[in-house]
């Protein structure tokens, strides 16, 4: 069945809408899917999840992703539920999305704050509850060979590819980042281009005049 759902906009990653929680709460569990899915939703903005389907396998539950127009559409079911109807669901909540003005929902800043969607989902879930039903038999029947080419992988795959790219970008920066903070900084370049030329040519006229004085004091003796 149907657990937990979240649309998100992929330019930011930004969560908007979200359904009515369906996971019993002991010992934080929704709270851990609801982490889990943010993680994904945040891979899918910053180009690690490149394909606009994916069934992430996490525990006994499984997400379902689609990505269409810019939005992302998630959803948690449980391992047993069919793959097929999972992406009908994503598919018609992504239908429903399109009738909203993008104008607004670009405006949107607040994670979770298109409380408008969230009854859509309510209603569209209630749909796909009873995998039994005729509408439903006749989807899981159809067009069988479209769900081959779905990537699969595990949520403990894409966190460990996490870490390891954080790990990567921070030793790059710290090779690139300067030995000293202070003398790394724009502020010391504009006092370096100042005094300089200053510094040279103070140092020149001190050394002609040191010069001088032992030409002529070579001269006298």
């Amino acid at each position: 069945m149907v657990k937990l759902t979240i649309v998100g906009r992929v330019k930011d990653g930004l969560p908007l809408a979200q359904g009515h929680r369906y996971i019993t709460d002991d010992n934080g569990i929704f709270g851990f899917y609801k982490q889990q899915a943010e993680l994904v939703l945040e891979e899918i903005a910053r180009g690690a999840l490149e394909s606009p389907k994916m069934t992430i396998h996490v525990d006994h539950h499984s997400f379902y992703y689609l990505v269409e127009d810019g939005v992302c559409f998630i959803v948690l079911c449980e391992s047993s539920y069919p793959r097929k109807l999972a992406f009908h669901y994503l598919q018609d909540l992504q239908t429903e999305f399109d009738k909203f003005d993008k104008r607004i929902l670009d405006k949107i800043t607040r994670s979770y704050s298109f409380v408008k969607f969230d009854s859509v989902i309510a209603n569209i879930r209630k749909q796909y509850i009873d995998t039994r039903t005729q509408a439903n038999l006749s989807k899981l029947k159809a067009n069988r060979k479209k769900d081959d080419s779905i990537v699969t992988t595990h949520i403990s795959e894409i966190a460990r590819r996490r870490a390891r790219n954080l790990e990567i970008l921070e030793s790059t920066t710290a090779m690139n980042a300067p030995v000293s903070p202070l003398w790394g900084s724009s502020r010391m370049e504009v006092i370096a281009m100042k005094w300089t030329p200053i510094a040279l040519i103070v140092s020149v006229a001190a050394f002609l005049l040191w010069a001088r004085v032992n030409l002529v004091e070579s001269y006298v003796v």
